[in-house]
């Protein structure tokens, strides 16, 4: 059975860093591009970042540009998402999700064929 699974949340002083991770199983991830999505407390869902299957194309929201760096390692099914100089604003749920279309990768939900269930990300002094 196929599942994507986020790891590596939690609380962080503002400025500080924090690494996810998202582990794939039943599914071979070079067949597909991954998008972390965020959702914060009374906000609507947002595509951070996003990168195609070979690595070639990322694409990233302005609001992370310059911190937030998205990797994957296609051996080991697994993708990260590496913030620094984490804000208060950054405070969301984060899902790693994949999308099996060819090409550049997508920072709309619509696009995505699977979903995490996420990791709370909490910046906070």
């Amino acid at each position: 059975q196929a599942q994507v699974v986020e790891t590596g949340g939690g609380l962080v002083q503002p400025g500080g860093s924090l690494r996810l991770s998202c582990a794939v199983s039943g599914l071979t991830l070079t067949d597909y591009a991954v998008t972390w999505f965020r959702r914060a407390p009374g906000k609507e869902r947002e595509g951070v970042v996003c990168i195609s299957r070979s690595s070639e194309w990322t694409d990233h929201a302005d609001s992370v540009k310059g911190r937030f760096t998205i990797s994957r390692d296609n051996a080991k099914n697994m993708a990260y998402l590496q913030m620094n100089q984490l804000k208060p604003e950054d405070t969301a749920v984060y899902y790693c999700t994949l999308d099996r279309r060819a090409g550049i990768c997508s920072m709309s939900s619509a696009d995505m064929d699977w979903w995490g269930k996420g990791t709370q990300v909490t910046v906070s002094s």
